[in-house]
């Protein structure tokens, strides 16, 4: 599998995994089912990785941890629905957010771009509010640059974005549900509830 091979199938999916047993992933298209063992011990590892950041460095690859909250690559058409999600404010994103991270998504609305990590910056990934991606400082710490949505749309020349929050995540969910139905999947979005177990019959 080449990147080239693997941008193909991007753009037919739409959506790519970084790594899952049954979702369109990277790891699928490149080694198939790794038996449950950890992708990094697998032979073809190096490889895996490789393209994985050859697809998180492509002009045409937006990647956010979306699908199950997973790594997930994003081709350059769903592009809107995720800026139109992410700048939503809708409650599913709001509600019960810590403290932390409350300051934190204030703090980057206002400077647009800086740097940080920990739980804060996993909760506002989580629920879409921010744009992140790890860095290493020159100090050779891990971190997280944290972009509002409003700068990584111009950075990457978006343009004006009028799909409603409703239309945007009906387009996604679309997509998934196509996904899983293709691949006897069961990849989820940060917005849609989890299914409660029916209760056990007497």
């Amino acid at each position: 599998m080449k990147l080239e091979d693997l941008l193909d199938r991007l753009q037919e999916f739409d959506l790519l995994l970084d790594t899952d047993p049954k979702f369109p992933s990277v790891t699928g298209l490149t080694v198939g089912d790794t038996g449950g063992r950890s992708w990094w011990a697998h032979p073809q590892a190096k490889q895996m990785y490789g393209l994985s950041c050859g697809l998180r460095d492509h002009p045409d690859v937006l990647m956010v941890k979306l699908i199950s909250g997973k790594v997930t690559f994003i081709h350059r058409p769903l592009w809107p629905a995720i800026f139109a999600i992410g700048t939503s404010r809708e409650p599913w994103q709001m509600d019960g957010l810590s403290k932390e991270a409350k300051a934190l998504l204030k703090k980057t609305d206002r400077q647009g771009n800086i740097e940080s990590s920990g739980g804060p910056v996993r909760e506002l990934e989580a629920r879409l509010l921010v744009h992140a991606t790890s860095v290493h400082t020159e100090h050779g710490f891990h971190m997280k640059e944290v972009r509002s949505w409003a700068v990584w749309a111009r950075s990457v020349q978006l343009g004006k974005v009028k799909m409603s929050p409703v239309e945007a995540k009906a387009q996604l969910e679309s997509v998934v549900a196509r996904l899983n139905q293709q691949c006897g999947a069961k990849g989820t979005l940060p917005w849609q509830a989890k299914r409660r177990r029916a209760p056990r019959k007497a």
